[in-house]
Parts: C-alpha cells; sequence; structure tokens
C-alpha cells in the first residue's frame, strides 16, 4: 500500500472520498512537547527545555502510524538536543513521510520567559521535502497571498516595501517589516527605516513570525532576513496551508560550508519559492504555544483542585483541503505523568 493511497495525490473523478488527516494526530506531538518545555519557562535553562521537548516529541512520534524520516531535525547549529536527520520515526507502517521539526522554537525565549515560544513539526510524502544539506540559514522574505508576486530576494527591501505599499493601497508607512533582531540585518533595518517603513524586531521565533507575515488580520506585512533553514522548510509547509509565499535562498556561513554546498551540487543563487521547499501538495502543520505570543496562546495553568491542570492552544493545518484548526485542549497532568512520568511534569 504505497503513499498514493494514503494522501490520494492521484485521485479518481469516483474516489474523492476523505482520506486520513496526519495533522490531526500530530497535534498530539506538538502538545506534549509544548507542556514538556512549558515546565522550563523562565529558569533560564534553554538546553534543559528543548531536552525536554525533544524526549516528548520523540516519546508520542513513535505512536504515530507511519514510516518516517527526520529531514529537517534541530539542533546541529548549536549543538542542542535533537531529533537528528536520518532519524526513522513512527511504527514503521504506511504512509512513508518526511518529517521537518522544532520541538522547541525558541528556546531562548522559553528560558527568558519570553513571547512567541512554539512547539512546531511538518509533514509530506517521502522525497518531497528539501534536503539543505550543510546550510542551516537561508535568507526568507514572506508575505501574504495579496504580495505573493512582489517577494524578490534580489530586489532592495526598501523597493519592495513600496510595491506592497502601491499594492494594497496604503502609504509605506502603513507597512510593517518583521526582522530577527541580529547584527547583520542592521542595514536591511535602516533601509526599511529610509524607505518610511515600520520594523518590528524579534529575538527569535522565525515560524511564528512567518506564520504573521501571511494572516491577514496581522499588523506584520513581511518577514525579512536570514534565519535557520529548518524554519524556512517548517514555515513553507505552514504557508502551503494558509496562502501567501515564502522565497528563500541558502546561506553559507563562511567559506567551508560555501565549498561544501557546492560541491553537493546546491544551487546558492537560485530563490527558493514554498514549492521547492515543499514539493507536495499534501502537507500538514502542527505548533503548540509555550509561551503566550501574536500567533498562539501558551501553556496555560489555570486554577484546579488538584493543581494538575493546563491548557494549550494549537494551530492544526493540511494543506489539500485547506483546512485550518485551532485546538484548544485541557490536559489532566497528573494522568500524563502516570503515562510519561515525570517528562511532563
Amino acid at each position: 500500500m504505497g503513499i498514493e493511497h494514503h494522501f490520494l495525490d492521484q485521485r479518481s473523478a469516483s474516489d474523492e472520498r476523505p482520506d486520513r488527516n496526519l495533522a490531526l494526530e500530530l497535534v498530539r506531538v506538538t502538545e506534549w512537547a509544548a507542556l514538556a518545555a512549558a515546565r522550563w519557562v523562565g529558569r533560564g535553562e534553554k538546553e534543559l527545555a528543548d531536552k525536554a521537548a525533544v524526549d516528548a516529541m520523540r516519546l508520542v512520534l513513535e505512536t504515530v502510524r507511519m514510516d518516517g524520516l527526520v529531514v529537517i531535525g534541530e539542533g546541529e547549529k548549536d549543538e542542542a538536543p535533537m531529533l537528528y536527520n536520518g532519524e526513522q520515526i513512527g511504527d514503521g507502517s504506511q504512509p512513508s513521510v518526511d518529517i521537518a521539526v522544532d520541538p522547541l522554537e525558541g528556546t531562548t525565549l522559553t528560558a527568558r520567559g519570553m513571547p512567541s515560544a512554539l512547539s512546531v513539526i511538518a509533514l509530506s510524502k517521502r522525497g518531497s521535502m528539501l534536503d539543505p544539506g550543510p546550510c542551516v540559514y537561508m535568507e526568507k522574505l514572506a508575505g501574504g497571498p495579496e504580495v505573493a508576486d512582489l517577494l524578490d530576494l534580489d530586489r532592495p527591501i526598501g523597493e519592495t516595501l513600496q510595491r506592497v505599499a502601491q499594492r494594497r493601497g496604503v502609504g509605506v508607512g502603513d507597512v510593517m517589516v518583521v526582522i530577527l533582531d541580529r547584527p547583520r540585518h542592521e542595514e536591511g533595518v535602516e533601509e526599511v527605516r529610509e524607505a518610511g517603513g515600520r520594523v518590528r524586531l524579534i529575538a527569535d521565533g522565525d515560524v511564528s513570525a512567518a506564520l504573521l507575515a501571511v494572516d491577514p488580520d496581522s499588523p506584520v506585512d513581511l518577514l525579512w532576513g536570514v534565519g535557520g533553514t529548518p524554519e524556512g522548510v517548517i514555515s513553507a509547509a505552514a504557508i502551503k496551508c494558509l496562502g501567501g509565499q515564502l522565497v528563500g535562498r541558502l546561506w553559507p556561513r563562511d567559506d567551508e560550508e560555501r565549498r561544501a554546498a557546492l560541491e553537493a551540487g546546491y544551487d546558492l543563487e537560485r530563490q527558493l519559492t514554498v514549492d521547492d521547499l515543499i514539493r507536495s501538495d499534501d502537507c500538514f502543520f502542527s505548533a503548540t504555544g509555550v509561551t503566550d505570543g501574536d500567533v498562539l496562546e501558551g501553556v496555560q495553568y489555570p486554577p484546579h483542585p488538584a493543581g494538575a491542570g493546563a491548557t494549550t492552544e494549537s494551530l492544526v493545518m493540511r494543506s489539500r483541503s485547506g483546512t485550518v484548526r485551532r485546538v484548544h485542549a485541557r490536559h489532566d497532568r497528573a494522568k500524563l505523568r502516570a503515562i510519561a512520568g515525570e517528562l511532563l511534569g
């Protein structure tokens, strides 16, 4: 039984029955990772928070009925605990899928008790996710459907702002760009401001920022700058579900990484779209908030007679159906501890 049966990429006119939505199973994965990481919010221990999220995510992924291969793992660039590239995940049954994970996007945000930390995962059929090889960073520009055709990394960002403002019938001063607060972006930030645009600087959180950039109800119009390649691939899956566009270009950190990428056959000048990053029209995405943010509410511990309750909010999406769900869940931590020991706190 192949992947086509499970994902119905080749559907006949007489076979339009709803098939299995793996996103509804992935939400359990991100919920458990978020619950585990949330016990470390504000405690100044980003590695332990990340490890808790990784361990919880792996524990639940092993129960999902799939033959999963981690194509985009998190942790290599800063030697954190990780679900590593090439790791086999799931119970080994069909379908065969590629997986991109960031068990805790925003380890520093979590450690410092800052907003917008998430647990995220994306999934698509086997062989459809870009493997970025040695390049762990990527230039990115993302925006919603209305401005998708205006995104071009070779054009100065100030000029793109002007085109976006014209397309939307507003002044450039009404255009907001979300950018990671890094020294490498100082010139770009000044260019945005000189063009008359506004900047929202963020400490971390590429995926959360990309979701804001494509949300029509968000005050953010664009995401711009260099961030993690794993987050770029995960963001591409989300954007395929929501609409909009992300263009990205692999960004080697040094000459050694550049040589390795060129020797492996990567085109470092090419602008990659969401269809290059995720080469499937049926992908799945789930994110659960760890700390409160613009996109999702973080894990909450409401008053409870036994002090054992917790709530989560998740965003669960599938590109083929275009379905976007917000899942609010209440968890009994005492019962979860009976299943997972002290992992979930």
